[in-house]
């Protein structure tokens, strides 16, 4: 017992000595981004465009492997146990850390213990749009009009335990009305009928709201941010309604719990240069999404944290049971 503990003791300074050696060298092979969706989404064309450029910044090829499905949980579980060692990231979806744990019963991964956030990438918010035989322009004409005209309003949504699903529901719960949410199984259809005037709302992401907007076919009601957006500066926040919130999709990079913190400072400082890059800024932009920057990993963690008791409150204040 004696000789063993002299041989760990003589072998601990050049284990430190590797690990740090390891983390100084980083990154020495490809590394691999986990997209919890299917190629040729948002998501996947965002994850590769910044890989395309992490690859010649860093001098490895970042590899972005899709893995869809059981509403980002399969990536997700994957990316949860990976190892920690730097060579896997996960390109988290606001779904994947906050809102699926108050939609699933239970989770193959913990959003919180499970992952250590890297860098913000970029924020979307949504807009409520209005068919124009609806003599509404804002969300305080729409509530208004509703109480006045019970049963005469219809949202096309994703389903009630979706995204726009969920923001319809919240709506309701703010604005004391009580307005049908329908809910469609691929949005196409819901945006169609809405069109058509078979519907008379819905909520869509800015880069599909963009051409129904442009030709007049539907009218913003409201954008589920703080602020006004840039290209819309007439269409009112829903924080102007609602002082302080904000109700929108985003994305992180994330990494394996365990992940050496000198990697995750490295990272987070590539992407931070690559994000503040005002070409790949405007080629977010041009899928709806905004970035000012990667943001740090302390402030990442508590932005998701803040997100996480946000749609908490949401869930609660409509009844959102878990399934």
């Amino acid at each position: 017992m004696t000789f063993l503990i002299r041989v760990a003791l003589a072998l601990l300074p050049l284990l430190l000595a590797t690990g740090g050696t390891d983390a100084q060298s980083w990154p020495s092979k490809p590394i691999r981004f986990i997209v919890t969706q299917a190629a040729g989404g948002t998501p996947d064309i965002i994850c590769r465009l910044l890989g395309d450029r992490l690859s010649r910044a860093l001098g490895q090829q970042v590899v972005v492997e899709n893995r869809p499905g059981a509403g980002n949980t399969i990536g997700m579980q994957m990316a949860a146990r990976a190892a920690s060692d730097g060579y896997t990231f996960v390109f988290a979806t606001a779904a994947a850390l906050v809102t699926n744990p108050y939609t699933f019963k239970s989770l193959p991964y913990d959003p919180v213990a499970d992952f250590v956030p890297v860098a913000m990438v970029a924020k979307g918010p949504f807009i409520a749009l209005a068919h124009p035989g609806v003599p509404v322009k804002t969300l305080g004409e729409l509530f208004a009009y509703d109480k006045a005209n019970p049963g005469k309003l219809a949202f096309a949504t994703d389903g009630p335990r979706n995204f726009s699903g969920i923001v319809a529901a919240w709506l309701n719960k703010l604005g004391g009305v009580d307005i049908l949410q329908v809910p469609y199984a691929t949005m196409p259809q819901g945006v169609q009928d809405t069109l058509a005037g078979r519907l008379q709302l819905t909520i869509l992401a800015v880069p599909s709201a963009a051409p129904h907007i442009a030709s007049g076919a539907l009218r913003p009601l409201a954008v589920t941010s703080l602020k006004r957006l840039s290209n819309y500066p007439d269409v009112p926040a829903i924080g102007e309604t609602f002082a302080g919130v904000e109700v929108i999709g985003w994305f992180i990079i994330a990494a394996p719990a365990g992940t050496p913190a000198e990697i995750v400072a490295r990272m987070n400082r590539e992407l931070d240069q690559i994000l503040k890059d005002p070409e790949i800024a405007g080629k977010l932009a041009t899928v709806g999404f905004f970035t000012e920057g990667a943001d740090t990993p302390e402030a990442t963690r508590a932005f998701v944290k803040a997100q996480y008791d946000l749609w908490g409150k949401v869930a609660r204040d409509i009844g959102l049971q878990p399934e």
